[in-house]
C-alpha cells in the first residue's frame, strides 16, 4: 500500500508518488479520448496566452524605448525657454556657463528656431529652422554626430551660400541634394510701415541628417546660430537652451534646479515633461494589453478546471482504490493539483520558447513593416526583456494552479465505501 511502503521505506518521497500518478492520468486511455483531448487544449491555451504577451510585452517594450532612443538623441533632457512665448533669451551667453556647472550637466547648447518655408526643384515645403552653436550642440544631441552625407564643419557659410542641414526626408520631398542651393522663406522678416516682409536667403546644402525619427528627418533643418539671427531678422537672441545630463532619469530634480536659477522670465522643462501624453499612453497601452491577453490564460485555466472535473469523474473508482489502499486525502488531493500545474508549467515552456523566438527572428530580420508617415518607425521593434518572461510564467502558473483547488478538493472528499459499494 502506497501509506505503508512510505513509512516502510525510509528513502521514499511522498511526492514522488503524487507526481507518478498524475502523470499516469494525464496519459488517458483510449476510452478517455476526450479528457486528452481537452488537456491538450489547456495546454495549447496557456502556451499561446504566455507567447502573445511576450510578443505583446516585447512590442511594447521595443517601441517605447526606440522612439525614447530617437526622441532623446534630437532633444535635450532639459529645456530652458521663456515663460512667455515670443520673448527671446538675451543674456544666455552669461547663462550658460553658469548651467554647466550644474549636478549632472554634461552639456548646455543655445538654439533659435522658428518655422520658415523652404522651395525645391520639386516642390516647396514647410520646416522648422533651428540655429545652433556646431560645437555645443554635439554636446547635447546625437542628430548631427554622423551625417548621412556632408560635414557639420560646413556649416559655416559665408555671404550667398550659407550653410544648411536638411532631414533626409525634407531633402528627399523638396528634391534637394547635397551641394545644391534652396530658398528659405522666412515669415518673420524685417519690419516694414505696412507690416513684417518675408525674407528669402539662399542655402547651400551641406549635410543630411537620418536621425531615425520621422517627425524630425521630414521636418527639421539646421543653420548655424548667427545665420538663424539674421534670417528670423533678430538681435543676438536665443529662444532656447538645451542641457545634456549624465542621467536622463534625474531630469525633473534638475529642472527643478534650473528653474530656481535661471530667473522669473525663464522656466525649465523635462523631457519626460515634454513628452508626457507619449509615455503615459505607452503606459496605459501595456496595461490595457496586459489585461486583454491575459484573458486568453484565464480562458485557458478554464480549460483545466473542465479537465480535471472530467477526469475526477473518470477516475472516481480508481481514486477510491487507492485511499482503501491507503492513500490520504490530501496525496490523493496533491495529484490532481500536480496534473494541473504540470498542464500549466507545460504550456507555459511552449509559450516562451516560442515566444522568445519569434521575438528573435522577428527584430533581427524585421518582418513587421509599418508606415514611417504614420507610426514614425519603419519596422516593428521587438525588444522581449528576461524579468517579463519571469513574471509572465509565474503568473501562469498560479493561474494554473488556482484552477486545480476546486477539483482536487472534490477528489480528496470522495467515500471510497460508497463508491465501491456496487462495484
Amino acid at each position: 500500500m502506497p501509506g505503508a511502503c512510505a513509512r516502510s521505506n525510509p528513502d521514499f518521497v511522498p511526492a514522488t508518488f503524487e507526481l507518478f500518478v498524475a502523470k499516469r492520468y494525464l496519459r488517458a486511455r483510449r476510452k478517455e479520448a476526450v479528457v486528452s483531448v481537452v488537456t491538450v487544449i489547456s495546454v495549447i491555451g496557456v502556451a499561446a496566452g504566455v507567447m502573445a504577451l511576450i510578443i505583446a510585452l516585447a512590442v511594447n517594450n521595443g517601441f517605447r524605448n526606440e522612439l525614447q532612443k530617437n526622441l532623446l538623441g534630437a532633444t535635450a533632457h532639459v529645456d530652458v525657454i521663456p515663460k512667455v512665448a515670443g520673448n527671446g533669451i538675451d543674456n544666455w551667453r552669461d547663462l550658460i556657463p553658469k548651467l554647466r556647472k550644474l549636478p549632472h550637466v554634461i552639456g548646455a547648447a543655445p538654439a533659435l528656431y522658428g518655422q520658415v518655408f523652404l522651395t525645391g526643384p520639386l516642390r516647396a515645403q514647410g520646416a522648422i529652422l533651428k540655429g545652433i552653436d556646431a560645437r555645443a550642440e554635439v554636446q547635447v544631441s546625437d542628430v548631427l554626430t554622423h551625417l548621412k552625407e556632408g560635414s557639420l564643419d560646413r556649416l559655416r557659410g559665408q555671404g550667398a551660400s550659407r550653410g544648411i542641414i536638411l532631414g533626409s526626408d525634407l531633402a528627399r520631398d523638396t528634391g534637394m541634394l547635397l551641394d545644391s542651393f534652396v530658398t528659405v522663406i522666412s515669415p518673420q522678416g524685417v519690419m516694414t510701415p505696412v507690416g513684417p516682409k518675408p525674407s528669402y536667403q539662399r542655402f547651400r546644402v551641406v549635410g543630411i541628417f537620418q536621425s531615425g525619427f520621422y517627425q524630425y528627418d521630414d521636418n527639421w533643418a539646421y543653420t548655424s546660430l548667427e545665420t538663424a539671427q539674421e534670417t528670423f531678422a533678430l538681435p543676438d537672441v536665443v529662444n532656447e537652451i538645451e542641457l545634456k545630463l549624465d542621467d536622463l532619469y534625474l531630469a525633473p530634480q534638475v529642472a527643478a534646479s534650473v528653474g530656481k536659477m535661471a530667473g522669473p522670465n525663464l522656466t525649465a522643462m523635462s523631457w519626460m515633461e515634454q513628452n508626457h501624453q507619449l509615455l503615459n499612453a505607452f503606459k496605459m497601452e501595456k496595461v490595457v494589453t496586459i489585461v486583454t491577453i491575459g484573458l486568453i490564460v484565464l480562458v485557458a485555466a478554464l480549460n483545466i478546471l473542465i479537465s480535471l472535473v472530467m477526469m475526477v469523474m473518470e477516475k472516481y473508482r480508481d481514486i477510491a482504490v487507492l485511499m482503501s489502499m491507503g492513500a490520504r486525502r490530501n496525496q490523493i488531493r496533491k495529484i490532481f493539483m500536480m496534473q494541473g500545474v504540470l498542464i500549466g508549467v507545460t504550456g507555459t515552456i511552449v509559450g516562451l520558447a516560442v515566444g522568445y523566438t519569434l521575438c528573435y527572428f522577428a527584430a533581427k530580420y524585421r518582418w513587421i513593416r509599418l508606415d514611417e508617415q504614420v507610426y514614425a518607425l519603419s519596422y516593428v521593434p521587438l525588444e522581449p526583456r528576461l524579468w517579463d518572461g519571469v513574471w509572465v510564467a509565474a503568473v501562469a502558473i498560479v493561474i494554473s494552479f488556482l484552477a486545480t483547488i476546486y477539483p482536487a478538493r472534490s477528489a480528496s472528499r470522495l467515500t471510497p465505501t460508497e463508491v465501491l459499494r456496487y462495484e
